[in-house]
Order: C-alpha cells, then structure tokens, then sequence
C-alpha cells in the first residue's frame, strides 16, 4: 500500500489537549480532574510544616523508616493464604514474600506460635483476615518485616488474667530490627498483645486497636538502652497496664494515641496508661486520655517529656522531667491536633477495607507487568495496581487466571501515564503486537493511556496492525483512558466465537485510521471521543469499526452519546465494515451508532463490504446521529424507535449476570 506520514501525536499528552474542548462539550468531565483523597485537616501545631503524608500509604514512617527503611516481602512473589500450613510455610521461607491473609486462619495446637523469618509482609486482605489462637514470633536476627491489617486474638486461658502460665502473645519479636506494625487489632490473648523485647530497633507500631486485654503492649527485657520505637494512633480501650510500658529505651516517641475506657480494678499501681521505665527517653505528643489511671508516669532514671495531650475523667500520675530528645532530629510526621484524636483512632485505627489490595508501580514492582505477576493465580478478592504518573514501555499481559484487578493511572490526567509499545503484526501476528493483552474477567482501567507508537509510515511491511489493546475476558471496564493507535488500535474479542463477552468504554479516547475499533465481543462505547485519522487520500481514509459479531449475539458494538471527529477530507471515512475471521460466515456484524456527532469526513455511504462479504448482509445500523457528516441517504440503515428501546447499554451489557457497570455513573 502506499504509506503517509503518520498523523501520531508523538505526545499524547498533547493530542488530549487538542480534544478537551471537544470532551468539555460533550459533558465527559474534567480531564484533569484529580484522583487523590481529600486532605486531611491542617494540624494546629507546629507539625503543619511536615510532610501530608496518606494514612493509607505502603510506607514505613517514624523510626522503622530509618536506617535503609522497612520494605518488608516488597519485590517477593505475592501468595494468598487461607489456613495454618500455607501461612507457616511462606512466614518461614528464606526468600522474600508478601504473604496475604484470607479470612480466618485457626491455629493449632492453641497458642501455638508462626516464626516469621526475615523480608516478609504479612497482610489481611481487607479487613478479613485474621489469625486464632496462634501467635506471629520473630526470632532474634530477624530484620525487614511488615505486619499490617489482621485482627489476632482470642488465646486467652480462662482464669489466667495475669498471663502467668502461659506465654501466648499476639506477636512477640527478641533482638529483631527494622519491624513496622500497623493497623492491625490484637484482643483477648494469653498473655501480653504485642511484646518487643531484647535490645529490638528501628520498630514503628501505628494504627493498631489494642483491647479486652491486662498486660496490652511491653518494650524492653533488656538492660541495655537501644531501642528506637515510633507509636503512634493507635487505641488501647479496655486494658489495664502496658499502654506502653518502655523500659530501657534510648527513643520512645508517642503520639497521637488514644487511651479509652481503661480497666477499673481498683489497682492502685499497675493499671496505668504509659510508663517510661528504667532510663527510657519518653515524649508523648497530642494524646488523649479518658477514663484513666496514672495515664504517663516515668521512673527517676528515665526522662519524659509531654505536650499538647488532653487528660478526661484521668486520676494518679502525670509526670514529666528531663528532656528526652527530639523527634524530629530523626524524621518528619504529621501531628494530629489532640482534641481530633478519638475520631480520628476510632475511624482509622485496626484493620481496612482498603488496605492489603493495592500494588503501588513504581514504588513496591517496577513494571506494571511485575505487578501484574504478583497478583495470585485465582485471584478473588479485587487487586488494584496503582501505577503512578510516567511512561513504561513494556507489554503488559493479564492471564485469564488473574481476575478483579483494577488499573488505575494515579496522575492528575489521563496522558500522566502511558503504557506504550512498537510492535507491528509483521513482527509477533495481530495478537503479539498488542500493548496490552487482557484475558482474564473482571478488569477495570482507569485514568490511562494505552499506546502502540509503531510508526506505520517509516517502514514497508506486510503486517502493519499495531494494538494498542486487546481484551478477550468478560466485564471489561475502561473510564477516562486513550487508546492511540494506527492500524487496530483496539480489539474487544472473546476467547472463542459462540463466546460472548462485554466491555464498557466510558469518557475515553480513541484514535486510529483503519479498523481501529474491531472484533466480536459486546462492546458499548459512551461518551467518548473517537478520532479518525487521516492517511492523506482525497477518497479514502480508513474504517472506523471492524465488527466480528457471533450470529447469535443479537449485541456487538454501540457507540453511543459520543462524538467522532476527523482531519481527513469531506467524504472519505468510513464508518464501518464487516470482518469474517478466515472466512467464518458466522461472524456477521453488528453495530449501531446513535446519539452521537458525525464530522463531514464520513462518507455519505459510510458501510462497505469486506473479503467478498457483503456489508448489507451484516447488522449496520444507525440512528438519531447529527452533524455534518450525519446525513440520511439510501444506503444507511436507520434503526426505528421501537428497535431503539432495546438497544441501550443497558440491554447491551446485561448478560444473565445483570451486569450495570454504568450505573456507578
């Protein structure tokens, strides 16, 4: 064939520039619009100046974040674990993991303890995970380990509220360094919740619900003065003592805890909030204490320094001398006011929904195919890949064995970040070239661009198709994403043909000259804006779609409340033809396109036939289009009303499954 220049905005960036008044005139919403969480309060203290850090962030803070920092199984291979045998197996394996927790996880025998080795993440999918009569030990030696998001607890022995002939901690680490505990809930165990002994360093424990408990939370077992411990929003509610208790630590920087509803014995000495033992160096910052007894006490030899916290319906000790040391020397932290504490523990505090199913690109894998590859085979809880602003060139592929996975562009706008690759058909067949390939079901992108900027015009090949996107899996969701392309630029399909699956293109680009919308699954296209480009002929141009439709799927594609825009000539645009792979005459066209804008450079008999099949054989219809190019001619089918109340998006994705992925809208 003859070869153009290629009309590819080499930025794509600049080619959404160039349709945003298109896109504002057609309602689609900002295409800047941020996708960050609102920010939090400004805190009234002189902490205003420190960083805004996400109180969802996969980052280690405070001391943990020292010294090379805590990463935890980061860069490991992700596993799934739903019982004792699996869990205790990746805890204790050498290599890195990060270990997710499903459900309920029933240890046996009662009280008996999981090692945890060294570079390990251990995390509740959600909020469900959680560990029974067990406890999580990290021996002496261990480093780099995360514990975030599980609810352990219930190994008490009845009677034994002392914890005196058992030693059934919820997590217990001896002479370890380098150890982040974080949003997790500890209740009604055996003897104390969370024990970190022996000379432990670079430790930070936040978020956590520590309740219905004597002996809550101890430092030390040591007479050397070593331990740095960052603590902070975490909510100690019915216990007694150990609120911390920090013996002989050379850093114990409390902030921003939440002590409620303290066990009422009558215990004159050891029911008591924090206690800076030995010649521990204490400051306790914004706290707030309610209904306790002694809530900060410190020894002769130790020093404490407190400020800014609040003290309700509190009695006994509050004491403070010396000058223990300053926090931020070491590192910077957000200081909550103390007054917002309570509410802000309460909310935030113990096991997320949110957390434990996000992948972060570039921060935790640095390829969005690495990430892809840590999300477990059988996958069912969802997984979102979260990948931050820049452009990889690489080829992504999503197995069938990998559904629920979201993957969401984190930048302000949608060019922000790229997926792009040059692979031509000629070099690897029509699939090989794709950019992306999505096989499995249930995958939603969101707020990204997909590109194949293999340049069509600089070479002579047989095989110019260049994907940008394939899908083949069922509840494809695609919402304000591009797809830059020549040749194919996307192809919804399905793993066979009397297969059918759906895909859902919402306030979205896409671009191309021929066949650049094809394939045979259900495929509804709203709101969006689709741009044909033009190959510089004065008679024609390309095609629009190439629809594949089984026979028996009454649905293919439907491009609807959008608007098609175009640099080539009047007249020279086709909107469509009919693709019968090898020849299958069961693969017969449908597609309609309504309620949308039509440029001048559609041909006024815009459906044409394709490898001797007839386009008037195939489903082409149209209805109630405008603009220029919009015209009502012989040979443009026009569905009628009644045809049209059951083409909507609705029937188009409804499946027997009842899937609405528009109704979110």
């Amino acid at each position: 064939m003859t070869h153009f220049h290629s009309k590819r905005l080499p930025r794509p960036g600049f080619a959404l520039a160039a349709i945003a008044g298109l896109v504002a005139a057609l309602g689609l919403g900002a295409i800047g619009e941020a996708r960050a969480a609102a920010a939090s309060p400004a805190p009234a203290s002189a902490a205003a100046s420190a960083p805004t850090a996400s109180r969802w962030t996969d980052r280690a803070h405070g001391f943990a974040s020292l010294a090379g920092g805590t990463t935890g199984g980061a860069g490991g291979k992700v596993v799934t674990v739903t019982d004792q045998a699996a869990l205790a197996r990746y805890a204790a394996a050498e290599e890195p993991y990060v270990i997710r927790v499903a459900g309920s996880v029933a240890v046996e025998p009662f009280g008996s303890d999981i090692v945890v080795a060294s570079n390990k993440t251990i995390i509740g999918v959600g909020d469900t995970g959680e560990i029974v009569h067990g406890e999580l030990h990290l021996n002496p030696g261990t480093h780099n380990v995360i514990i975030r998001n599980l609810t352990i607890r219930d190994s008490y022995v009845e009677g034994d509220w002392d914890g005196k002939t058992t030693d059934f901690d919820a997590i217990q680490m001896d002479t370890v360094d380098h150890v982040w505990i974080d949003h997790n809930r500890f209740t009604h165990m055996g003897d104390g919740l969370l024990d970190i002994r022996k000379d432990s360093q670079y430790i930070t424990v936040s978020y956590n619900q520590f309740s219905d408990h004597n002996k809550a939370f101890g430092i030390g077992w040591t007479t050397n003065v070593q331990t740095q411990i960052t603590i902070d929003h975490n909510w100690f509610t019915g216990t007694k003592q150990r609120n911390p208790s920090a013996d002989n630590c050379a850093y114990a920087h409390l902030y921003n805890n939440y002590l409620s509803a303290q066990v009422a014995d009558g215990d004159p000495v050891w029911t008591y909030g924090n206690w800076s033992r030995g010649r521990t160096r204490m400051v306790i910052e914004n706290s707030y204490y309610d209904g306790v007894q002694h809530p900060y006490q410190a020894d002769a030899t130790a020093e404490l320094v407190q400020r800014g916290s609040i003290l309700r319906n509190t009695s006994g000790r509050t004491d403070a001398w010396g000058t223990a040391f300053d926090p931020r020397e070491f590192y910077a932290y957000r200081l909550d006011p103390a007054a917002a504490v309570p509410a802000l523990v309460k909310k935030f505090s113990g096991p997320q929904r949110r957390i434990g199913v996000t992948l972060d690109v570039p921060g935790a894998y640095p390829t969005v195919q690495a990430a892809v590859d840590a999300v477990p085979v059988g996958n069912d809880v969802p997984v979102t890949i979260a990948v931050a602003p820049g452009t990889y060139r690489e080829k992504v592929f999503v197995p069938a064995t990998k559904p629920k996975i979201l993957l969401q562009g984190t930048g302000h706008d949608r060019s922000d970040t790229v997926i792009v690759y040059d692979t031509p058909a000629a070099q690897g067949g029509s699939t090989g070239s794709a950019t992306v390939r999505i096989a499995a079901n249930d995958v939603t992108a969101r707020n990204l661009t997909f590109s194949n900027d293999f340049d069509e015009a600089a070479v002579e090949l047989n095989g110019e198709q260049a994907l940008a996107m394939k899908t083949t899996g069922d509840r494809i969701v695609f919402e304000d994403t591009a797809f830059l392309g020549n040749q194919d630029t996307l192809m919804t399909d399905s793993p066979k043909l009397d297969v059918i699956s759906r895909v859902y293109v919402r306030d979205s680009y896409i671009e191309g000259d021929v066949d650049f919308v094809y394939g045979r699954a259900t495929t509804v296209i709203e709101r969006s804006v689709i741009r044909a480009l033009s190959r510089g002929s004065t008679t024609n141009n390309g095609y629009i779609t190439a629809a594949s439709t089984w026979t028996g799927n009454p649905y293919g594609f439907l491009i609807t409340r959008s608007k098609i825009v175009s640099d080539a000539p009047a007249g020279t645009f086709h909107l469509g033809r009919p693709w019968h792979p090898g020849g299958e005459p069961a693969a017969v066209a449908q597609v309609l396109i309504r309620d949308t804008e039509l440029p001048a450079a559609v041909k006024s008999s815009p459906w044409t036939d394709m490898s001797g099949f007839s386009w008037k054989d195939a489903r082409f219809t149209e209805y109630r289009n405008h603009g220029p190019g919009a015209d009502i001619t012989p040979d443009r089918p026009q569905m009628s009303d009644g045809d049209a109340r059951t083409h909507t998006v609705a029937a188009y994705l409804k499946g027997n499954d009842n899937w609405a992925p528009y109704a979110r809208h």
